[in-house]
């Protein structure tokens, strides 16, 4: 059978019914500092630059002017149900992703992975934002924080807190997502677009 296309108006009502309420705030980002600067500040000062060194590790920065402070390398679905990651490269051709929808059971727990690496300066504010679309109509908008990272030659990974697949008939079907992975600044260190497809069951 068929499943049921949601109106715009039920659209609409699922938007209203994920909206923020709406409180901002009033947060100014501190100023910028390179690793160099605060590496050099109080350096007389032997307990404060130990307490840096065991802050920030064994700091080997990144030479090449053509690789970006931020490379965002993957993002992974995790779900305990699922019969295995599911997972984006994100290093490579970002447009094939749309072509490709990810298969999500309903009301399954799962939560997002990103994988990035900081190569030159210190970041602060790290932020993962992703805004879903059904029919053109955004329906949920999420923003979370990753914090504030210095560079090193492994890779970090960030993982979301536990989400639900949302359920129903009218939820199955499948969703635009757009994702953005920014900072305090708000530079744009990746943008991609994925679809999820919401399914009755896996094997739908």
């Amino acid at each position: 059978m068929a499943e049921q296309e949601p109106t715009t108006e039920q659209l609409a009502a699922i938007a209203a019914a994920n909206e923020e309420d709406g409180v901002k705030v009033d947060y100014k980002a501190p100023a910028q500092k390179s690793l160099q600067e605060i590496q050099s500040m109080d350096c007389e000062d032997e307990s404060l630059r130990k307490y840096k060194e065991a802050l920030l590790g064994k700091v080997t920065t990144c030479a090449d002017p053509d690789v970006p402070n931020i490379q965002v390398t993957k993002m992974t679905l995790l779900c305990d149900t699922a019969k295995k990651p599911l997972v984006l490269d994100l290093t490579g051709d970002l447009e094939g992703f749309k072509k490709n929808p990810f298969l999500l059971k309903e009301a399954v727990g799962y939560k997002i992975k990103i994988s990035f690496k900081v190569n030159k300066e210190i970041v602060s504010g790290l932020k993962y934002v992703q805004a879903s679309y059904r029919k053109g109509i955004k329906v949920d908008y999420t923003e979370y924080m990753v914090g504030s990272y210095g560079p090193r030659d492994e890779e970090y990974e960030f993982l979301t807190t536990l989400e639900e697949a949302p359920k129903g008939i009218l939820a199955r079907g499948t969703y635009n997502i757009k994702s953005k992975f920014t900072d305090d600044d708000k530079h744009d260190h990746l943008s991609w677009e994925w679809n999820l497809a919401i399914k009755k069951e896996w094997d739908d």
